[in-house]
């Protein structure tokens, strides 16, 4: 079975209020019902304002709301993380280069999971 999350679940958290998608589209003061169908269907991202809006009526954060999307981006800025800091190690070293090589070493140490996948 994948670990892999859905984009977000929007649907889910809206049903589970019981609420309406025109309901909800009043509440985040949306264009219309279309509008939330469009974000629950993942054919359109919300702005960041719209996802606060999100998190402030489901009082779920956003990194749980938009699971998938975060997965996504973590395995991105991980991956980015680990470029930059190889070449930072193969850099010549003055104080500066050697804090970003701390930095980005202590991030990475945290994040080792996303490199590696889930313990099973």
């Amino acid at each position: 079975m994948s670990s892999e999350h859905l984009p977000n679940y929007l649907r889910a958290h809206r049903k589970w209020s019981a609420l309406s998608q025109d309901e909800v589209a009043f509440i985040l003061d949306c264009q219309s019902s279309k509008t939330v169908s469009r974000y629950e269907r993942y054919d359109r991202q919300p702005s960041l304002e719209t996802a606060l809006r999100f998190e402030a009526l489901f009082g779920i954060g956003l990194r749980e709301v938009f699971a998938g999307m975060f997965e996504q981006g973590e395995k991105i800025v991980v991956r980015n993380m680990q470029l930059l800091f190889e070449k930072l190690r193969a850099a010549p070293r003055d104080p500066r280069t050697a804090r970003k090589i701390r930095v980005l070493g202590s991030f990475l140490e945290k994040k080792r999971h996303v490199l590696v996948g889930p313990r099973r």
